[in-house]
C-alpha cells in the first residue's frame, strides 16, 4: 500500500453546489453520461463550486459538490462514495494509511474575528491560546472592555479547527465550555451579533457580499490577517488547502483538478480570498 504523497497538477475550474457527500454518489443526473462527486471542506466549498460550474460548461460533465467538513470528505473518498475530497487540513496518521494522493490547490490564512464594536485590535498567539483554553475569560485581561469572552469553536469534523489546534493550541486542550458550531457561516454570524464573542474563520470569509452583518479580524502577534501577509509567510496562522483522491487522479477527476489549478482559476481563487498554489512545481501525473 502506498503512503500518501503530495503532487500538483496543471489545471482549470468552477463548481455547482449540491447536498450530502454520501448520497451524492447515487444521485447523479441519469441524463448525463459523465459525472463527478466532490465532497468535504466548507472552507474550500466556494472554490469547488465555482470550478464545478466552469468545468461543466467546458466539458458537459456534471459536478456534484457538497460541504460537510474535511473529515466527511476524506471518509467519502476513502470508501468510494466521492471522487475528490476537499480539505482544509492535512491527513491524520490513520487517514495516511490509505492510498490517498494529495494535491495542494491554494494557500489560506485563518483570521481571528471579533464583534466590530470590540476595541481589541491585536492578540499574541499566547493570549489567543489562553482564551481558547479558558484561561483568559474577560476582554479586560487583553486590553479590552470589562466584558466576558464568549469563545466560539468549530466542530471536530472541521479542518479549520484541526489547523487552528495545530497552529495555535500547541498541545493545550480547548475549553470544553466553548460554543461549537458546524460551519464557517455560523461562526461568522454568531460573532457578528455577539459583543463578547471571538471565533476563527478563513480570511476569505471575513468580508462577505452576502452577509447583512460584519465582523472584525484582529492582528496576531502584530501581523494583520491579509492575503499579502499569508503569501509572504508573515501571518502566523496560515495553511494549505487540499484535494485528495484515492490513488492518482484519473479521467474526469484529473480534468477537474487540472482546471482548478489552471490560470483560468487564479483570479477566481483570489476573489474567494485565497492564494493560488504555485504551479511551477506542477507535474503531469495521472493523465
Amino acid at each position: 500500500m502506498r503512503s500518501s504523497r503530495c503532487h500538483r497538477l496543471p489545471v482549470v475550474g468552477c463548481m455547482l453546489a449540491l447536498a450530502c457527500s454520501l448520497v451524492l454518489a447515487g444521485c447523479a443526473d441519469s441524463g448525463s453520461s459523465k459525472s463527478l462527486t466532490v465532497a468535504g471542506s466548507t472552507t474550500v466549498l466556494p472554490i469547488a463550486e465555482m470550478a464545478a460550474e466552469g468545468y461543466e460548461e467546458q466539458t458537459g460533465t456534471k459536478v456534484l459538490v457538497s460541504g460537510l467538513g474535511s473529515s466527511a470528505g476524506i471518509e467519502a473518498v476513502t470508501n468510494g462514495t466521492a471522487d475528490i475530497a476537499t480539505s482544509s487540513r492535512n491527513l491524520t496518521a490513520e487517514e495516511s494509511s490509505h492510498e490517498l494522493v494529495v494535491t495542494v490547490i491554494a494557500h489560506d490564512g485563518i483570521a481571528v474575528i471579533v464583534n466590530p464594536d470590540n476595541p481589541v485590535a491585536n492578540l499574541t498567539t499566547e493570549q489567543l491560546r489562553d482564551i481558547y483554553a479558558g484561561k483568559i475569560t474577560n476582554w479586560s485581561e487583553v486590553g479590552g472592555a470589562d466584558l466576558p469572552i464568549q469563545v466560539v469553536n468549530r466542530d471536530e469534523a472541521s479542518g479549520t479547527r484541526e489547523a487552528f489546534r495545530t497552529l495555535v493550541m500547541d498541545g493545550v486542550e480547548f475549553d470544553r465550555s466553548a460554543a461549537v458550531l458546524p460551519g464557517t457561516g455560523q461562526v461568522r454570524d454568531v460573532v457578528s451579533r455577539t459583543p463578547g464573542a471571538i471565533g476563527y474563520i478563513s480570511i476569505g470569509f471575513v468580508e462577505s457580499d452576502y452577509a447583512t452583518t460584519s465582523v472584525k479580524s484582529v492582528a496576531i502577534d502584530g501581523v494583520d490577517a491579509t492575503e499579502d501577509n499569508v503569501e509572504s509567510g508573515a501571518y502566523p496562522i496560515s495553511r494549505d488547502l487540499y484535494f485528495f483522491t484515492n490513488g492518482d487522479p484519473q479521467g474526469e477527476a484529473y480534468g477537474y483538478i487540472s482546471y482548478v489549478l489552471s490560470d483560468d482559476m487564479d483570479q477566481v481563487i483570489r476573489d474567494a480570498g485565497y492564494i493560488p498554489a504555485h504551479k511551477s512545481a506542477a507535474t503531469e501525473e495521472g493523465k
